[in-house]
């Protein structure tokens, strides 16, 4: 090989040209790249200082709220598109015979028995502490009183929730996922008309049986514990019982159910109309219709129960004489 190369500028020189390696490069670059120490971080490596915590919670919590006043509004024009067909058109009979059966009919065996078994638990844990004053006979106004006004409406508005509202959410999701209801916009039916409105109408006609259903059963059951196992006088029981429930306790849970039934059949329609796509969004949905509808009752309950506490002592400024 020649020592003779040719310049840029086209003159020979006699010198080997210059031979550049792979290596050579390699090794060039690493020793150009500077070296940091050890110990030596950047910022973005650190422990994030007291403001980027603070931003970072106030993000997280404003998000928070955000989507909730989101949720909120969501649910009101769902409520408000539900509430003008209501006013406008009915559905048809043969619809709100089929969700008055499921909702209601089906709804009453479980109902007694839990309103049962309530009635027996006020007699045992309260027989001991009348027992101990001499006032067992008693019981039946605390057992009464207890069942009409706030266990009765709770009681069936939480089995209402926990059978009802998950099967209305899981069937109205699975009709969501299946787009069964994207067909029915489709083919020119509105799906809050034909799905919502029956589940509606037959949760807030019919929980005030559910309601009556298990006053009355909680009330015999009671009654059952108190004068056959603790072997109180049955006359006593009766008269007590009577004087100590008046009719305002009676509407006032009756009262309170009807506001319990038109929330879960909201709120269980809500999430069944928005559920996610796949079997884990209609399990979810199902999941979060009864703890939604659970939590509202309890909130609607507090101030309903704030309301009528008010007309109770309009009514009744003296009170019952439950002694």
């Amino acid at each position: 090989m020649s020592d003779t190369w040719e310049s840029l500028d086209g003159s020979a020189c006699l010198h080997s040209p210059p031979k550049f390696s792979v290596m050579s490069l390699s090794v060039s670059t690493h020793n150009d790249s500077p070296q940091q120490p050890a110990g030596d971080h950047s910022v973005g490596q650190g422990a994030p200082s007291i403001k980027e915590m603070l931003y970072g919670w106030v993000v997280q919590w404003g998000s928070a709220v955000v989507a909730g006043i989101s949720v909120v509004g969501d649910i009101a024009m769902f409520a408000w598109e539900m509430l003008k067909w209501m006013f406008t058109r009915l559905p048809q009979r043969g619809t709100l015979l089929i969700n008055f059966y499921q909702i209601g009919v089906l709804s009453l065996p479980v109902v007694a028995l839990t309103g049962t078994f309530i009635g027996m638990v006020l007699a045992v844990q309260s027989y001991y502490q009348f027992h101990a004053i001499g006032l067992e006979s008693h019981l039946g106004v605390v057992i009464n009183t207890s069942l009409v006004r706030e266990l009765g409406p709770v009681l069936a508005a939480t089995m209402l929730a926990g059978r009802v509202g998950s099967a209305m959410a899981a069937v109205l999701g699975t009709m969501r996922v299946t787009e069964q209801i994207d067909a029915l916009t489709t083919m020119g039916a509105d799906p809050i008309h034909y799905l919502v409105v029956p589940r509606f109408l037959a949760c807030i006609l019919l929980i005030p049986a559910l309601t009556i259903m298990a006053d009355f059963m909680g009330i015999v059951g009671g009654y059952f514990y108190c004068v056959i196992v603790l072997d109180i006088d049955h006359a006593s029981y009766l008269s007590h019982s009577r004087d100590g429930v008046v009719g305002f306790d009676l509407f006032s849970g009756i009262f309170k159910s009807c506001f319990f039934g038109a929330m879960i059949a909201v709120v269980s329609c809500y999430q069944g109309f928005h559920c996610k796509p796949g079997a884990e969004g209609v399990g979810k949905a199902a999941t979060a219709a009864f703890v939604y509808s659970f939590v509202m009752i309890l909130a609607i309950d507090l101030f309903l129960n704030i309301i009528l506490d008010k007309f109770y002592a309009l009514i009744y400024p003296s009170g019952i004489n439950l002694l």
